[in-house]
């Protein structure tokens, strides 16, 4: 059971960005790595989870999931093991088989061991010392996959009860998995169920990442009852995001016995901050949470209303998912920068400027950022402008009020990102289509 905590009187989350590296990190690295918050695949393409939970420890048979999750759209499945210290051990060669099936259908596999779930409070649930043991277990299992494999170390790794320890033990968990040689980068799900209603993850995310010698750490909330409104989601990933810090929504559905989570919120808010999520989970609940099947009975052709809105609806993995590019094909590589910059003028006090950029393109579609900077003085808010010259149109934005009339767009700074200090940055992105050429427009920036 997950207890709810009211988010009144929760302490501030202490900013500790020190420990980050803000930019994106070399080309071709051996795997997944972590740069200024955001999660990037080896080719030092940015990479953002839209994807499903798999039963696979309990459902070994059901390997067909797989292809079916992947057909249906979704880039990264979370595959859930066990030890053996609760239900039956995923041999290294069943794990092995695992990230075979996973690479075959050019989808990011996290493993993760659920036998840690509720240590703490739920007899039998081990420690996440135990875990790293299984994980080291596997270590040849492991060693290059780099590129396709993230780790997580346990599932909800404590309840309700004796979480104090939960930073401690994620810190020495992750150096003896990197002195046992594991490169991967590492994921680390929250206390309280995985809902951290306590706080404990979000106030000490800075030192569990500080303490990973790789810097190569990505935190997971599980949003059930506890994230029932508006405001707590957006509070909390708003706080990681404000921190430099990565994090994904490891585990979500659209209602629970604990309460009646904001899926709307959490999949709009994601798409618009650049946030990975996996929902739970594609088929064989039980225990009275059957209805947050995806899929009936394994079937993709019989998805439930929970899949319909997971995978076909806003927000969902259809509309938003994007294969990771390691696996080549789609989407081609980013439109390298033009060869001469374009010239840079002072903007007059209390003015802006706006640069556009083609952040990534693929045959008819592309996604477009642009960055508003303060000029001399600061600004309380911006109004950016442009004409598409090719047909250009936009199907979606995110951190922006953007209208489009013809060909002329208009873009407005949302409440959160109109204040900007002398020289400071904000930026905002959005999604386009193209048919023939897709030039860079020229832009305007107006301040207010």
């Amino acid at each position: 059971m997950k207890t709810r905590l009211s988010a009144a009187g929760a302490a501030l989350l202490a900013l500790l960005v020190a420990v980050l590296a803000f930019g994106q990190p070399a080309q071709a690295a051996a795997g997944f790595t972590v740069a200024g918050g955001k999660l990037y695949d080896a080719n030092g393409t940015e990479f953002i989870m839209r994807g499903v939970n798999h039963a696979h420890t309990w459902y070994p048979q059901q390997t067909s999931s797989f292809a079916d999750v992947k057909a249906l759209g979704a880039n990264t499945v979370r595959v859930v093991l066990s030890s053996g210290d609760r239900w039956t051990r995923n041999t290294n060669a069943d794990v092995a088989n695992v990230i075979s099936l996973c690479k075959a259908n050019r989808l990011i596999c996290v493993l993760e061991v659920h036998d840690t779930t509720g240590y703490g409070e739920q007899s039998g649930a081990i420690t996440l010392a135990r875990a790293v043991d299984y994980w080291l277990s596997l270590a040849d299992v492991l060693a290059g996959q780099e590129k396709y494999v993230i780790v997580n170390i346990g599932n909800e790794p404590y309840g309700n009860q004796n979480y104090a320890s939960w930073a401690t033990d994620n810190a020495n968990a992750i150096g003896r998995l990197r002195a046992g040689g594991l490169t991967h980068t590492i994921m680390v799900d929250a206390p309280n169920w995985g809902q951290d209603w306590s706080f404990t993850m979000r106030d000490n995310a800075a030192s569990v990442f500080a303490a990973d010698p790789a810097r190569n750490t990505v935190f997971s909330i599980h949003m059930y009852g506890v994230f029932d409104t508006a405001a707590e989601i957006t509070d909390y990933l708003g706080r990681f995001r404000a921190a430099g810090l990565p994090i994904v929504v490891g585990e979500f559905g659209f209602n629970h016995s604990d309460g009646d989570p904001d899926e709307d919120t959490i999949l709009a808010y994601s798409q618009a901050n650049g946030i990975g999520w996996l929902g739970w989970s594609w088929s064989g609940n039980g225990g009275g949470v059957e209805y947050l099947d995806l899929a009936t009975a394994f079937n993709p052709a019989n998805l439930t209303s929970w899949g319909q809105r997971l995978f076909n609806g806003a927000n969902g993995i259809r509309q938003t998912a994007r294969e990771a590019s390691v696996f080549g094909g789609t989407p081609p590589p980013t439109t390298p920068p033009p060869t001469t910059p374009p010239p840079t003028t002072p903007p007059p006090a209390g003015g802006c400027t706006a640069t556009y950029t083609v952040a990534n393109q693929w045959q008819g579609g592309f996604q477009g950022e642009v960055r508003v900077t303060a000029g001399a003085t600061a600004i309380t808010g911006w109004t950016v402008r442009w004409t598409f010259a090719n047909g250009q149109s936009v199907s979606q934005s995110w951190n922006v009020t953007l209208t489009s009339s013809g060909a002329a767009v208009t873009a407005r700074n949302v409440d959160y990102n109109g204040r900007l200090a002398a020289g400071a940055s904000t930026s905002f992105g959005f999604i386009g289509g193209w048919n023939g050429s897709n030039a860079r427009p020229a832009v305007s920036c107006a301040a207010s």
